[in-house]
């Protein structure tokens, strides 16, 4: 076998291989069959898994999805908590978006709760939380007088304190971020972090930088809704048109120089896509209203290994199980058969 022969062998069968890998993967529905519409996914551990949502709703498995313990937190049955940051089986913090604005804490794994922040000012709408550790977090919101929205908490949760407007990224106009599964912020290295947006403009906006996302933008529709991280350089980002569902136009793009140039993926997810995580290698996992898919090429081609719908899909902080949620109740896990 001549040497050029024999590289195309080895790359078929490369290919090969990374193909069998992502057709043995698929995705266990863990429960299901409620009104309920699960945005926030939280996973401290393999074991450890919350989600919340609507009607008040948190969800809690202690047992890697096998049994849930399902809350409705008194006094806010009609908030929409659409993001959750959970550290273990007993501390959370949840984010209600809107009319007016909180965020809530427990220590007792959700039996009680406490109001830790509230904010009634006209406009205010949350968007997503981000935490470095157990103690520094932030959180985004839509744009209030042309600044972007945002707080910041270095105990944990237990307050939170405002960025003054002078120091707030500036909104375009039309600009605004999608709160469809709490990953349009994502931390970038231990002290920064950086957040994308959609609507009539997309842009990524890190080290007080503004980076123009070539992705589909121009309605209130459209443009970034979540943003994952593999190093220092190397980003995604997915959205689309959440009124088109099944749209793949201009709904992936990937940076390996820190957002300097952007590359629009061979394959693209099927349609619109609200999340998208980093898994590990090259592997990273993307879902939204039309299924769930993944790459095995650092988002240069993708996979549909599902067809049913999730919000969100996150990785264990601690370990190596990847969880996902959505509309209807949904919550499910991806298993490697």
């Amino acid at each position: 076998m001549n040497i050029i022969l024999k590289h195309c062998c080895i790359n078929l069968f490369v290919v090969c291989l990374s193909t069998s890998l992502i057709n043995a993967q698929t995705v266990k529905v863990l429960t299901s069959g409620s009104s309920i519409s699960l945005r926030g996914l939280s996973v401290p551990d393999n074991q450890t898994v919350w989600v919340s949502g609507s009607q008040g709703t948190v969800g809690r498995s202690i047992d890697g999805g096998n049994t849930w313990k399902w809350i409705k937190v008194k006094g806010f049955e009609k908030t929409d908590f659409r993001d959750i940051e959970a550290f273990d089986g007993m501390n959370a913090i949840i984010m209600g978006v809107d009319a007016p604005a909180y965020i809530l804490r427990t220590i007792d794994g959700g039996e009680n709760w406490q109001v830790v922040y509230e904010n009634k000012t006209a406009g205010m709408f949350l968007d997503a939380m981000e935490f470095w550790n157990e103690q520094s977090g932030i959180v985004i919101g839509d744009p209030i007088n042309h600044h972007f929205y945002i707080a910041r908490t270095f105990d944990g949760g237990k307050s939170w304190q405002e960025i003054p407007e002078d120091k707030l990224p500036i909104a375009d106009t039309g600009e605004a971020c999608f709160a469809s599964s709490g990953t349009n912020i994502r931390k970038l290295n231990n002290k920064e972090a950086l957040f994308i947006s959609g609507g009539l403009h997309s842009n990524l906006f890190v080290r007080s930088n503004k980076i123009h996302v070539p992705i589909i933008q121009g309605k209130e529709s459209t443009g970034g809704n979540s943003i994952a991280v593999k190093n220092q350089k190397t980003w995604i980002v997915v959205g689309g048109d959440f009124t088109l569902k099944n749209d793949t136009s201009k709904n992936c793009f990937i940076t390996i120089d820190a957002g300097k140039s952007w590359i629009a993926s061979q394959k693209s997810p099927p349609g619109y896509r609200s999340c998208v995580e980093y898994l590990n290698k090259k592997k990273w996992i993307t879902c939204g209203l039309s299924g769930v898919d993944l790459s095995t090429d650092d988002g240069l081609h993708w996979k549909n290994i599902s067809k049913q719908s999730f919000h969100v899909c996150r990785k264990a902080k601690k370990g190596k199980s990847v969880y996902l949620a959505g509309g209807g109740g949904y919550v499910g896990k991806l298993l490697e058969e």
